[in-house]
């Protein structure tokens, strides 16, 4: 086992916003241009040397998650192929992921072809996203897309109610008892970024009702913390997946990076308060809540990092190290820093930033590696996912890192 590293950079390095600038364009280098499919879309499935092990396969997920990489490559470097790959990945998404058979978007593509049309908010989330940032970097057919796309999540899976959306729908839409906090929450992304392109008030208030009614309301009936499973009425189901801690989507246990993801995210609402409705006073003093009492709960003291599962207990359920749990935690560890001016944060940074720099960057061909085992030793290729199928992640954290160290992209 390797251990604890010494750190890679000091501390001013991690700080530092050219640091932060040569770390995404590391990662943009190693998906740009393979990622790229010439005939539409993104590979999806690169091997750790950026080989493609799967050039059939396309999800709703990934192929909303690439434009986003590429806008903030393009509002990093301006270079206008970063631009037009977003717009290629965009025309994609409108043209093979849409289905105008039923007026929704397939969940997975092989070869082009449909072969599972569920309906997920989850999904319409990433697609609102996509074309959220896509409009921001003057793609302005993007723009019908993210109305569009707001009043399908309306339609399918809006609850007046409930303040929430529900989860999951048939392509007839038929809509599961299921519920969960995953796609509300990546919902309530994608909604202040539908607000960042086009100003339009509806869906930064959205976005707070959405952040109350789980950070607040929901995460009262789990002792302040927010659990990812319930039943139609939003009541907590403690049993949903309850043998499958690692599920993809809908794992068990309390997720750490969930809980420091909701952080952040109350952070950015709170960028924007002077255009909220009410007081938006809970949003700083929840978003500390959530990050302070994941953080020594979830470390892992001997190995480093933070743990991906967390049983109702408080013992860990899923020791694995996922990258995208580090980079959502840096990138909130430097918000709130910057906002409250207290050096804990920026010494968790820092720590963070350490940990991944040893265990999950690829310091020689770039990105991050997409799982590591307790110990940090690798998975090998038994263990799926593997490879390094988005960067995602680690873009919106250098995206919000540097916002918090005073130098934000254009």
């Amino acid at each position: 086992m390797r251990q604890d590293p010494t750190p890679a950079a000091t501390q001013a390095d991690y700080r530092d916003a050219e640091f932060l600038r040569d770390r995404m364009r590391r990662d943009i280098a190693f998906f740009h241009p393979r990622a790229i499919d010439p005939a539409g879309g993104f590979f999806h499935y690169l091997n750790d040397d950026g080989s493609v092990y799967d050039s059939a396969s396309r999800h709703l997920v990934n192929s909303s998650r690439m434009v986003f990489c590429y806008a903030l490559a393009w509002r990093l470097d301006g270079k206008e192929e970063y631009r037009e790959a977003a717009r290629h990945g965009l025309r994609f998404l409108q043209q093979r992921h849409w289905q105008p058979s039923y007026g929704g978007y397939a969940w997975v593509l092989e070869n082009g072809v449909a072969v599972d049309r569920t309906q997920h908010c989850y999904g319409l989330a990433f697609v609102l996203l996509a074309h959220a940032h896509a409009l921001r970097i003057g793609i302005d057919e993007a723009a019908d897309g993210i109305a569009a796309t707001f009043d399908l999540m309306e339609k399918l899976f809006w609850s007046a109610a409930d303040g929430l959306y529900a989860d999951e729908a048939t392509p007839d839409g038929v809509v599961s008892s299921y519920r969960g906090q995953n796609a509300n929450m990546h919902s309530c992304e994608a909604l202040i970024a539908a607000f960042e392109a086009t100003g339009e008030q509806r869906y930064l208030q959205r976005a707070e009702l959405l952040a109350h009614n789980i950070a607040v309301r929901q995460a009262a009936l789990a002792d302040g913390w927010i659990w990812e499973h319930y039943h139609a009425d939003w009541s907590v189901d403690w049993e949903y997946n309850r043998h499958d801690s690692s599920n993809m989507f809908r794992p068990w246990g309390f997720q750490p990076g969930h809980m420091t993801e909701w952080s952040k995210l109350l952070l950015l609402l709170e960028r924007h308060r002077a255009h909220l409705q009410g007081d938006a006073g809970w949003l700083l003093p929840r978003a500390r809540a959530l990050f302070d009492v994941t953080m020594p709960a979830a470390w892992d003291r001997e190995s480093g990092g933070l743990v991906y599962g967390l049983a109702p207990d408080g013992s860990v359920c899923d020791g694995d190290k996922y990258f995208w749990v580090q980079a959502e935690s840096l990138a909130t560890a430097a918000l709130l820093a910057a906002r409250s001016n207290n050096q804990a944060y920026w010494d968790y940074y820092n720590k963070l930033w350490q940990y991944s720099s040893a265990h999950l960057i690829d310091q020689e061909r770039g990105g991050w590696y997409r799982i590591l085992r307790q110990d940090n030793l690798r998975y090998g290729p038994e263990k799926p996912p593997h490879g390094k199928t988005d960067f995602y992640h680690p873009m919106g954290a250098y995206l919000e890192a540097l916002a918090a160290v005073g130098s934000p992209l254009e």
